[in-house]
């Protein structure tokens, strides 16, 4: 294998390890949120979107010249090499070589994105959680603040008829408390709706993390089972060969 194979294969077990990495269960979105945000990374990211295009340029580029080595190298059966078994044997060495490499440059482009994409969603989910819990406990505090309102116009009420003040009923009451309950009502429903919307958009969120997770599981499934392929090839060019 050459050299720039050799660290493209290199880059596609990295890619491998940290989309593994990013799968594992008990690591929160918000770990990993704090970890995008920690300073090594920022100022990783600084460069980040020049290195990932860069990179995806590179990986297309070792791509396309693999697939166009494969088909350079399908000719046995256009030509009739039966009488130059030498000739057969090379051909069908650099046709494996070519294939591996073709399959080696797609699979670290598509890790590439793969990876891109976990880490936006992961992101996203932080930031939706931690949108959910303030809006949460933003709904709380108005209707804990309402309430208690509430318990202080009835002890109000009570003091006063204690006093002998005559204190209007339910239903006769000024216009202003009842128009300071009816904006505490309007607010408490307003948070509440934006609690729900922010729920489903984390429940969206999930659901797009766990596809995602699914997929990059099933790549790794395909990747591992393509390098059992490839060792059997491999030791089959080997008996060939002696």
């Amino acid at each position: 294998m050459s050299l720039q194979w050799t660290a493209v294969a290199t880059f596609l077990y990295a890619e491998v390890f940290f989309v593994l990495l990013l799968c594992i269960p008990f690591i929160s979105p918000k770990r990993w949120n704090n970890i995008f945000k920690s300073r090594i990374i920022q100022t990783i990211a600084l460069y980040g979107n020049t290195s990932f295009i860069v990179a995806i340029a590179i990986l297309v580029f070792l791509l396309i010249d693999a697939f166009r080595e494969v088909r350079k190298y399908s000719v046995t059966e256009k030509v009739d090499l039966t009488n130059n078994p030498v000739a057969i044997e090379h051909i069908h060495m650099k046709l494996f070589r070519a294939q591996r490499n073709e399959y080696i440059a797609g699979f670290a482009l598509l890790l590439c994105l793969l990876l891109r994409r976990l880490a936006t969603l992961l992101s996203q989910q932080a930031s939706l959680m931690a949108s959910n819990e303030a809006f949460k406990k933003q709904a709380e505090g108005a209707s804990n603040a309402a309430k208690k309102y509430m318990d202080e116009n009835e002890l109000l009420q009570e003091k006063l008829r204690d006093a002998g003040v005559e204190v209007p009923e339910a239903g006769k009451k000024g216009a202003r408390p009842q128009e300071e309950n009816k904006t505490l009502k309007e607010e408490l429903k307003t948070l509440k709706e934006e609690l729900d919307a922010t729920k489903k958009a984390l429940q969206k969120s999930d659901s797009d993390v766990r596809a995602m997770k699914k997929q990059s599981e099933n790549l790794t499934v395909e990747y591992d089972r393509l390098l059992e392929e490839h060792s059997k090839l491999l030791a089959t060019s080997d008996k060939k060969s002696d």
